[in-house]
């Protein structure tokens, strides 16, 4: 049986652990929906360079490892920054983390919106350009609000994978709830109940996650 009275002993510096996974969740959901909105709406615009920048940003970020886009933040950026200006930089982990995988994020928000926005009958657009309003107006007020029930469910599951992603940050020194249970692991010798305690809570945030999402689901499909 496994014993996990270290892990209770110490559950104050996993909880700790635990808040900083939040927040970056938390933070790169915020970053990339705003991103992927934005881009989404790009990949079906009518202005040639605003679509071929979104194509350009999702073909990027989607098609090289989060890994490498946080090693490139941290160690690159500040490199970057010094051949330019002559001064150094001492990037905060946890902001990296929150920016490398929001920007992640955002290229796999766009494909959603992207998606849901041509989900929607494209007699709304000519229903909504007939009527005297603009495309932007029409996206806005007719289209979008419609995509949206459509992209929850994805955009759901898309929070659980950054949850999931954010131990990718502990390779950086961000004190999230993989980096504190390597730690404990490593200052006992006893990896198996640090591990498993992490496994616990990554397992309640994202349940706790996917009955929220349920709710929206079926308050959406009541409406």
């Amino acid at each position: 049986m496994i014993d996990l009275s270290l892990l209770w002993k110490h559950k104050i510096f996993m909880l700790s652990g635990a808040v900083v996974t939040l927040k970056l969740t938390l933070g790169a959901v915020f970053i990339g929906l705003i991103l992927g909105v934005f881009l989404g709406m790009g990949r079906v615009s009518r202005i040639v360079c605003f679509r071929w920048f979104s194509g350009f940003y999702v073909q990027i970020f989607r098609g090289t490892p989060m890994l490498l886009q946080i090693f490139f933040i941290y160690f690159g950026v500040p490199q970057l920054f010094n051949l330019i200006t002559g001064h150094s930089m001492s990037p905060d982990p946890l902001l990296v983390g929150i920016i490398a995988l929001g920007l992640n994020s955002g290229a796999y928000v766009a494909e959603i919106v992207r998606a849901g926005i041509q989900a929607v009958g494209q007699g709304q657009m000519e229903a909504g350009r007939s009527i005297g309003l603009s495309y932007s107006q029409t996206m806005r007020h007719i289209i979008l609000p419609q995509a949206m029930k459509k992209i929850i469910p994805p955009l759901g599951n898309e929070a659980i994978v950054l949850l999931k992603d954010s131990s990718l940050v502990s390779v950086i020194g961000t004190q999230e709830l993989m980096y504190s249970a390597k730690v404990m692991g490593a200052r006992y010798y006893d990896y198996v109940q640090f591990l498993v305690g992490a496994g616990i809570v990554y397992l309640f945030f994202t349940f706790v996650i996917a009955r929220l999402l349920a709710k929206v689901e079926d308050k959406l499909d009541y409406s």
